[in-house]
């Protein structure tokens, strides 16, 4: 038996939600730190055009991460209700079809992001000091992406079972490689930004191993077996019914928020600067609410999987109150703290101001963050993917485009920009809030 499984099954549903959600906070933690000490080298010891080079990269990143990280969600779903209806046979089948998916998606996504990566940093609008400085990263991390893409497949079929420890482990030990390597790449080498892309990519390399290794050499059900890897097509389609709409999701708000960007170059380098370092603090605050609703979809997939409807909803409820609680610390940490934290990066005082003032405006949005977040996550559980897909789209892409568009003519200035962002939260969270009351969602058989 497999000690770092979470039973979501029986027992406390707090208890158990959190047990899970821990090891995926702690994981997400470590995730961001690959991005955040890269800007924290960059920033301390190279020079604000590279910070700059580094911030303008990472949502082109999410932008094809992102859609490649849907689909693993659907393998996940599709895993997470198998194990829990006890179909084991169909649950290794997709995990081998899943495996084979990753292998193929790696190399066409090494091809694209390599072949896009100057294109669409002009086409946002990279200003010149900074463009070849970020097309040097963001050439360097595509060359790595298959490490990126089996680690997250690989860990996202560990959860689906409930095991949420070992990828902990795994992102423990890479990040720490990464850190390692960035501060002797960038101090030693004198390598700057080439350097913390190179240090990005061993570390990945060092996750998706691990990872790997473990589904390999387990004697657990979910091993993965060499001689088996091969396609079913009906499971395939399962996985892209659940996972496309997500991967649309995650990569086209990841573009919007590339496009989004063209609005803050226009403001020049200290601005964009501002805005990367402002990002990684936005992500820590996001890291419990993104890891309740990994949690969630796992938990309602097992649970719904098994037809335990009640626990499905008590659930989504006490995923609800635990988010909100724990957002709330953080909004408390960066309205006290913010000023302090963006200093970490660096001492350049406009682009400290610069990226207060987002935290100030983003500070009015964070609270209803976790209450979409959770139900989306929920939804997905159940296999309705495409629900929170075209409510996220309609409102993070289209009205908040729309947003920047109309009101950015009438006030131009940063504030208004970042705007856009708390606005179209609220906005998405009563919309999902009413769908969730509204729709026979759980019990739809």
């Amino acid at each position: 038996m497999d000690t770092n499984k979470t039973n979501l099954m029986t027992g406390s549903i707090w208890k158990s939600i959190l047990i899970f959600s821990l090891p995926l906070l702690a994981g997400n933690l470590f995730q961001q730190l690959y991005n955040t000490v890269d800007s924290y080298v960059v920033g301390n010891y190279v020079n604000a055009n590279a910070l700059a080079a580094v911030g303008q990269s990472t949502p082109i990143i999410n932008m094809l991460v992102g859609f490649f990280m849907g689909l693993a969600t659907g393998a996940g779903v599709v895993i997470s209700q198998f194990y829990g209806a006890h179909m084991i046979h169909k649950m290794k089948k997709t995990i081998h079809t899943s495996i084979i998916l990753t292998f193929l998606l790696s190399i066409f996504f090494t091809v694209i992001g390599i072949l896009i990566s100057k294109p669409i940093l002009i086409m946002i609008g990279s200003p010149k000091e900074v463009l070849p400085l970020a097309t040097a990263y963001l050439q360097i991390f595509f060359s790595g992406m298959t490490f990126t893409l089996f680690y997250n497949m690989g860990s996202g079929i560990l959860r689906a079972i409930g095991d949420s420890k070992n990828p902990l482990i795994y992102l423990i030990i890479s990040s720490l490689v990464n850190i390692v390597l960035d501060f002797f790449f960038v101090l030693y080498c004198h390598m700057g930004v080439s350097g913390v892309g190179i240090a990005t990519v061993i570390a990945q390399g060092v996750s998706a191993i691990l990872v790997m290794i473990k589904l390999l050499t387990t004697k657990e059900d979910y091993a993965v077996c060499i001689k088996q890897l091969r396609l079913d097509y009906h499971l395939l389609k399962k996985i892209i019914a659940i996972g496309i709409p997500a991967a649309l999701q995650n990569s086209i708000v990841s573009f919007s928020n590339v496009v989004v960007q063209s609005y803050i170059s226009s403001f020049g380098a200290t601005a964009v600067a501002g805005y990367a370092t402002t990002v990684k603090l936005d992500g820590f605050l996001q890291l419990p609410i993104q890891s309740f609703a990994l949690a969630i979809t796992t938990f309602v997939g097992q649970n719904y999987g098994a037809k335990q409807y009640d626990r499905v909803k008590k659930g989504l409820y006490v995923t609800l109150g635990m988010g909100l609680f724990i957002t709330g610390i953080g909004i408390v940490v960066l309205l006290t703290q913010g000023k302090f934290l963006l200093g970490l990066f660096t001492d350049d005082k406009q682009v400290i101001q610069s990226g207060y003032l987002m935290i100030q405006v983003f500070m009015a949005g964070y609270i209803v963050l976790p209450i979409s977040n959770t139900i989306a996550g929920a939804l997905r559980g159940v296999g309705l993917s495409k629900v929170p897909m075209y409510i996220l789209v309609l409102c993070y892409v289209i009205l908040r485009q729309i947003y920047l568009f109309v009101f950015t003519k009438f006030n131009s200035s940063l504030a208004a920009v970042y705007a856009g962002w708390p606005i179209t939260w609220a906005i998405c969270t009563v919309i999902l809030v009413i769908y969730a009351k509204k729709a026979n969602w759980i019990s739809r058989d």
